[in-house]
């Protein structure tokens, strides 16, 4: 393992500010090769796909890139991958497009770990043939979403999909997907894992996951604004309804609709091999590094999220939400007697960047944080020190003096 943090940092021009970035649960910094990735292909000639001259045979390559980098990120199907704006946007033309043959009586079930991303679209989807749904709930003291309560959640033949979150943005937990999985493929139903927050922090490998379709989000991990869906069954694609302008189209473009940002998706290529050279003794393959340099990350994270929960902790009247036993370097935390949004600007005088409770979630509702004045939020990121990590435990501990 060979997981250089000052080498990593080195990466990132942001990081020159003089500020703390713990804010990566909103999406990590830019590493310079990224940027340059965009910007080197906003000045080269793009044009559409299908032309024979260069401009365009550019736009092809670069798409389909995109494609192979994200199929080796989470070891899937470059055939299988949808590219969009963003993970909302595609779950959404998802949810429509599957929902578009779900009859009264059919089922889906969602979880109240899950951004809203992996929830609202379902909601939607479900009301219009009056589909029944069925949550999935987490466990208050620790914030684990039991797999055991599937196995009453999912009645076969009904339930058309499980949607799943790989791991929460608001806490950090990482669910028993492969069970959940198991569970539903055992009643015939298809499984979505959002695993935009998982990616950035641990090797994905959908085939074990056991996602039938899995949507990941480059700007988690420090890439430009785009999503991506990845279908394990390529052909499914093709049994959906088109949202393409062409309804004839075939493959993933059935399901993107209008011209792609280029730019963009050469900044998505940049950013997977970013991912990829974490651990500067990886080789082989890109799927080989990723799996080596995201093996390095977590362990790293694992050791500085855990210091942080135990000082935390030790700390009067603090509160570390949950005790997940699997988690990524996410996590929200209460101050007694104190609102989240005076602690943050506390935390901000002091030049560290943090969130409140906002992120769309069912967890702090489920929880009545607002009702005790909010939760402090942080993400670690691959360029968090523990230095950083001290620095935030003494001001926090300032805070209660």
């Amino acid at each position: 393992m060979a997981f250089d943090v000052a080498r990593i940092r080195g990466l990132f021009p942001a990081l020159g500010d003089g500020w703390i970035h713990l804010d990566a649960s909103a999406g990590m910094q830019v590493p310079e090769q990224v940027a340059t990735a965009v910007s080197t292909a906003m000045r080269a000639p793009v044009s559409g796909p299908g032309g024979a001259f260069p401009a365009s045979q550019r736009a092809e390559a670069i798409v389909d890139a995109a494609r192979r980098a994200v199929a080796d990120l989470v070891g899937g199907d470059p055939a299988g991958v949808v590219l969009g704006p963003n993970v909302p946007v595609l779950l959404q033309r998802l949810a429509e497009a599957m929902g578009s043959g779900w009859l009264i009586g059919d089922e889906l079930a969602v979880s109240r770990l899950d951004h809203q991303a992996n929830i609202a679209p379902w909601l939607r989807a479900a009301q219009r043939p009056g589909a029944a749904i069925r949550w999935g709930e987490i466990d208050i003291e620790t914030c684990e979403l039991p797999a055991w309560q599937y196995e009453q959640l999912v009645t076969p033949r009904r339930t058309k999909v499980v949607a799943v979150t790989a791991a929460s943005g608001a806490v950090g937990t990482r669910p028993d997907v492969p069970k959940i999985a198991e569970i539903a493929h055992g009643a015939g139903a298809l499984m979505v894992v959002d695993a935009s927050y998982a990616a950035p922090y641990m090797p994905i490998d959908m085939q074990a996951m056991g996602a039938d379709i899995i949507a990941v989000s480059a700007s988690a991990w420090g890439g430009p604004a785009v999503g991506a869906l990845v279908f394990a069954d390529p052909e499914l694609i093709d049994r959906l309804p088109a949202c393409s302008l062409d309804p004839g189209t075939r493959g993933p473009e059935r399901l993107e609709l209008g011209p792609h940002a280029y730019p963009l998706l050469a900044g998505l290529v940049a950013s997977v091999d970013y991912l990829s050279s974490l651990d500067d003794t990886a080789t082989g393959s890109r799927r080989q590094r990723l799996e080596t340099s995201l093996g390095s990350a977590k362990s790293y994270l694992a050791g500085l999220v855990a210091k942080l929960i135990s000082e935390l902790r030790a700390i009067r009247n603090v509160m570390v939400i949950g005790d997940a036993m699997r988690r990524v370097p996410v996590l929200a935390f209460t101050i007694a007697d104190m609102k989240a949004s005076d602690a943050l600007l506390a935390l901000a005088d002091r030049g560290i960047c943090a969130f409140a409770d906002d992120v769309p979630s069912g967890v702090f509702s489920a929880l009545g944080v607002s009702e005790v004045g909010g939760a402090v939020r942080v993400g670690l990121a691959h360029y968090t020190t523990s230095g950083e990590v001290d620095q935030l435990v003494d001001a926090v501990a300032e805070l209660r003096n």
